[in-house]
């Protein structure tokens, strides 16, 4: 990499060598693009400073601290990347601007709400094509196994064992592969929807597990576009922090769910978080405590569970 080059082509050398390494970087690659643009249409050269990284961070479209902060921890990897060539590369702060996450309270769904939604996705135009059974298949696998959409959208046929019941999650976030172990109800869902599949005269084509019609992959963005529609119709009001349900709170009411049961079930959940947190992909434990929440029944839990610690008596 010449000390001289553009941004913009320090931002494509980093985002390849990353991605050789098996990183994604979808969105931070976006932000960092982003930020070569910013930084070359201002005619600099030279290389990544604080007051640079300040700049572009705080140039967003609302001006908000949390986004300015989580631009900055974006840029710090490709700060210590560009170090490496230009020992005058500095590295910002990682709280320049305060913490870069913050958690809202996601919206926990009932099964009412998901059995609407499956229900209502079979309506979806076109009624007699594929597009309306992708989406009821793909949103009840999310609510069955907790996968990420992009994980489930990401799934060819090849990484499916229907006879088994597993599902081979490669290359997923962090570079991590796992297999997935199904309910037999999932997995007759799934050999349901390969059968409708391979009635599809274009379904040879693409070796996507999951299409639309004339063989088109089903994609994430396709997929929220889906999701926003089902929600306006079922007028869905959220219940936590964000503005309207999410596609994403699937996995939280998963986590939660899975717990809830346990629980219910006298299950160890302390020495069992290790398997969820394996079983959902992340890459420390810690990460899958980030998706309970205090649910109204796992509160209930917790108030029977401290009753026999409950002071009897007299009082003070």
């Amino acid at each position: 990499m010449n000390l001289h080059d553009t941004m913009l082509s320090k931002v494509r050398a980093y985002l390849t060598f990353r991605r050789g390494a098996g990183f994604a970087l979808s969105i931070a690659g976006e932000q960092l693009l982003s930020f070569a643009r910013f930084t070359d249409r201002s005619g600099y050269r030279g290389p990544l400073t604080v007051d640079l990284a300040s700049r572009w961070a705080l140039a967003n479209r609302r001006g908000l601290p949390l986004t300015a902060a989580r631009r900055i921890e974006v840029l710090r990897s490709f700060a210590r990347y560009c170090q490496t060539f230009d020992g005058k590369t500095e590295i910002p702060p990682l709280r320049l601007f305060g913490p870069g996450h913050r958690r809202l309270t996601p919206h926990i769904y009932t099964e009412r709400e998901i059995g609407e939604l499956l229900s209502a996705s079979f309506h979806l135009y076109p009624r007699k094509g594929l597009r309306p059974i992708t989406c009821a298949t793909i949103f009840g696998l999310l609510s069955a196994t907790g996968l990420r959409i992009s994980e489930a959208t990401a799934l060819r046929c090849q990484d499916i064992d229907l006879k088994s019941g597993f599902l081979h999650i490669q290359r997923a976030k962090f570079g991590k592969s796992r297999l997935v172990p199904l309910h037999p109800s999932t997995t007759r869902a799934l050999q349901r929807y390969a059968r409708r599949r391979r009635q599809s005269s274009s379904s040879a084509a693409t070796e996507t597990f999951f299409i639309f019609d004339h063989g088109r992959p089903a994609r994430t963005r396709s997929l929220q576009y889906a999701f926003a529609l089902l929600r306006r119709q079922l007028r869905w009001h959220a219940r936590g922090g964000h503005r309207m349900p999410r596609l994403h709170d699937i996995r939280h009411t998963f986590v939660c769910r899975r717990i809830q049961r346990w629980y219910e079930e006298g299950v160890d959940v302390n020495r069992n978080l290790l398997a969820l947190s394996t079983y959902l992909g992340h890459a420390k434990v810690t990460d899958t405590y980030w998706y309970i929440t205090a649910t109204p029944e796992l509160m209930a839990i917790a108030a029977r569970r401290l009753e026999p610690l409950a002071p009897t008596g007299g009082g003070l």
